[in-house]
This record gives C-alpha cells, structure tokens and sequence, in this order.
C-alpha cells in the first residue's frame, strides 16, 4: 500500500505541490484555526468554554504524541520508509527518529476527537484535516500506512480518554 501510495509522488506537479503542503504546512493552519476557534464564540462565557475545550484538545495531542508515542518509540524502533526501501521522498525529515507510530498522526487525531466531541460540526473538519496530514505523510515518503493508523488510533483513544476525565471531573459538559 505503501509503494502504491508513495508511488504517485513526481506524477503530477500539483499533487507533489498539495503532498507537501498538507504534510509539512498545514499544521500550522489547524493549530492557528484552533486557536481563532475560541475568539469566534458569541458571549464570553462561549469563548470561555472553547479555550477549556482547546485547552483540553492540547493536552491530549500532547499527551498522546509525547507520552504514549514517545513510549512506544523508546520500545519499538521501525525504519523510516525513505531509509528501509526505494522511495520517493518529497520532504526533508530525520532518518534517525522512528517511523512507527506517526507523532503527526497521534498529535492531530487526540486533537481533533476532542474537538469533535465538544462541536461535531467544527470537529469533522478537525478530522478530515487529520486525515489529509496524515496520509499527506505517506505520499511524501515519510510514514508506513501503518504508522498512520496506530498514530490514529492511539489520538482517538488518547482524545477520548482526555475528554471523559474532563468530564467527570466537570471541566466540560
């Protein structure tokens, strides 16, 4: 999957343009919606509640990617793709840092569950932009398919378990 994935890259300028783009760049645009996220709320009491909510959705990514990734990666170490096969790599990344599970994926997927779980409409865009980084990640020749989904997976239990401590400790409703 991997090969048939990465295999597009240098196909189409544009495509190589967008891969790029979603895997090194668009970060910033999620963390900086995020943030203009709890400037939009109507009354002060809204924009308090949406700073609790990406306050929480932090934590988790946070959590998720230097906890529970860091964890796994100090126990099982996988090869970057461009390092173990024939690749075609679009972007610059530390051969020495491991592949397995993807930190972009683990951040992003914790961070948008939680956003989806306080707003479902707001939070599936969250989503969506989790999904297009982290399988920008693959076309761009730095991350397994496999990587992506444990990175997801470990996001969305992390987010999912962030937010029912919230929960039940009454930081949100």
């Amino acid at each position: 999957m991997f090969q048939q994935i990465n295999g597009l890259a240098k196909q189409w300028a544009w495509l190589d343009w967008l891969g790029i783009f979603l895997a090194s760049y668009c970060q910033y645009l999620v963390v900086g919606a995020l943030l203009l996220f709890v400037l939009a709320g109507k009354t002060k009491k809204e924009e308090v509640s949406r700073a609790w909510m990406v306050a929480l959705a932090f934590l988790a990514a946070l959590v998720a990617r230097y906890g529970v990734a860091s964890l796994i990666y100090y126990f099982f170490t996988r090869l970057r793709p461009f390092v173990a096969h024939a690749t075609t790599q679009l972007i610059f990344y530390d051969a020495a840092k491991p592949s397995f599970p993807s930190g972009h994926a683990t951040f992003f997927f914790a961070l948008a569950v939680v956003v989806f779980l306080y707003n479902k409409k707001i939070g599936g865009w969250f989503l969506a932009a989790a999904l297009l980084i982290s399988l920008a990640r693959v076309y761009v020749g730095v991350h397994y398919p496999a990587d992506i989904l444990a990175g997801a997976l470990i996001g969305i239990f992390t987010g999912w378990v962030v937010w029912a401590v919230a929960r039940k400790v009454k930081l949100v409703n």
